[in-house]
């Protein structure tokens, strides 16, 4: 205000001293726009706010707020030795191969999905993360016809989850951005767009994919198993393969698919044998902009814990505990780690109006089946017990083993060569001295990190190595 009367005010001097007046008026007024353009410009903190910066773009956003979801993997594969020698030496191999590819992270205990090829026939997995913290993992569950697979790692600590968008409403044309292991140079960002939806894609006789997304953001190897992100920074798809010899041809899984998949490989039913007896669908809604997801009940099994809290056909789960929910992956997330007998609060939609109702988990019934047929079942085997001698004249760090009587040519032990008269002594890291050793391991709940499952066996005086392949 006084500087508006200053300058409204200045005809009353006299005439003489206009020009100085309006000299001295002009500086004050300068002076007095620099102190309040600089007071305007400071925080609350009392610091100098930073102007805005043009080349933060929306693509870099996205990266900061993503990059601490994904890990980079790196695995070893243990190589056979050369045709002539069916069945490997004892003595430890040396023929390792090292591979990489991209994981992320969607669940803050440490689970992390990525490509089942990038930990394929893998002996050892580790994974880094963006931090540069290192863990081991572990396989809980393979698909092979998504080619997707669940990893766990033991951080001990929270860590960041990738959020979840939608590739339902993709357009073609949109960008896109990639980040990934690219041939071991972590965390690397490429970007692109949309090129296709929907697309069905063969690589060979043996692979092929249903209703992928194509991008020109450039994938190499050691992406697979990494994020596709829209422009808003969240998951629409995860990378899988690039068209061998092509420029700007890639494809990823659409991030709906790996929901429903990554949602079976977490279900309380598989991993605790527990069951809250819901059959549920995603839907999104794509119709007022941003997605919104929801998660449908389809069925109720009969007798069940949501038959019995008394949740309907139709109803939408809205929140399980205290955490809000819109698909099924984070319904199953939000029961690990619980135990039979929990009662867990839920919040359903029913016509349009929220309520309470409380889900008691329930512990599956299970049968004990007997050892000898599910030995036969899984790998092919029947055996007869042996004196410990025999094998321990072979090599004296052995304490028995299993004679093989039986051999199924179609199983894993039969195509990994195992005859009738071998003695079987070891399974991974066991002794196989009883029948229920080799139950043991072949119903290990991480049986599925085993694979190749390697053995042991006696023959012919000597102790031989094999890998059973895809023991299930």
């Amino acid at each position: 205000m006084s500087l508006h009367l200053f300058l409204n005010h200045h005809t009353a001097w006299p005439a003489p001293m206009k020009p100085r007046i309006h000299r001295v008026l002009l500086r004050t007024t300068l002076v007095l726009l620099c102190l309040t353009s600089a007071a305007l410009l400071r925080t609350p903190s009392g610091t100098a706010a930073p102007p805005d910066n043009p080349r933060r773009t929306p693509i870099v956003e996205a990266v900061e707020r993503d990059r601490g979801a994904v890990v980079n993997i790196h695995s070893e594969r243990t190589v056979k030795a050369p045709a002539g020698d069916d069945l490997p030496s004892l003595t430890p191999s040396q023929n390792r191969v090292n591979g990489m590819g991209t994981g992320i992270i969607i669940d803050p205990r440490g689970y992390i999905i990525t490509n089942q090829h990038v930990v394929e026939d893998v002996s050892v997995i580790r994974v880094r993360l963006a931090d540069g913290a290192s863990f081991n993992a572990r396989v809980l569950a393979r698909d092979s016809e998504t080619d997707l697979a669940l990893l766990k790692i033991e951080a001990g600590r929270p860590l960041p989850v990738m959020p979840f968008g939608t590739a339902t409403d993709l357009m073609v044309g949109e960008t896109v951005i990639a980040i990934g292991n690219a041939f071991g140079y972590e965390h690397t960002v490429t970007t692109g767009i949309v090129s296709a939806v929907k697309r069905d894609v063969t690589l060979n006789k043996d692979i092929s994919y249903k209703s992928l997304i194509q991008t020109c953001a450039d994938i190499n190897p050691g992406n697979s198993g990494g994020p596709l992100l829209n422009i808003n920074g969240d998951l629409v798809g995860v990378n899988v393969a690039i068209r061998a010899g092509a420029q700007g041809i890639g494809f990823a899984i659409p991030v709906d698919t790996m929901l429903r998949v990554a949602a079976e490989m977490m279900s309380s039913r598989r991993r605790t044998s527990l069951t809250h007896g819901l059959a549920c669908r995603d839907r999104v809604d794509t119709t007022q902009g941003a997605p919104i997801r929801s998660l449908v009940v389809e069925r109720i099994e009969t007798g069940g814990a949501a038959a019995q809290a008394g949740v309907q056909r139709g109803d939408i789960i809205v929140q399980v505990g205290d955490q809000r929910v819109g698909c099924a992956l984070e319904l199953e997330r939000c029961l690990l780690e619980r135990a039979a007998g929990d009662r867990v609060p839920v919040v359903i939609r029913r016509n349009g109006t929220e309520q309470k109702v409380e889900l008691v988990l329930l512990a599956v019934e299970k049968t004990v089946p007997v050892p000898a047929e599910v030995v036969w079942r899984k790998v092919g085997l029947r055996f007869n017990p042996v004196n410990g001698e025999v094998v321990s004249r072979v090599n004296p760090h052995l304490h028995g083993g299993l004679a093989v009587t039986e051999v199924n040519g179609d199983s894993p032990a039969g195509k990994a060569g195992i005859q009738r008269g071998d003695i079987l002594v070891g399974l991974h890291q066991w002794e196989t001295i009883t029948l229920d050793n080799v139950a043991f391991v072949v119903t290990h709940p991480d049986l599925a990190s085993f694979n190749p499952l390697r053995f042991y066996i006696v023959r012919g005086g000597q102790v031989h190595r094999g890998w059973l392949q895809q023991v299930d």
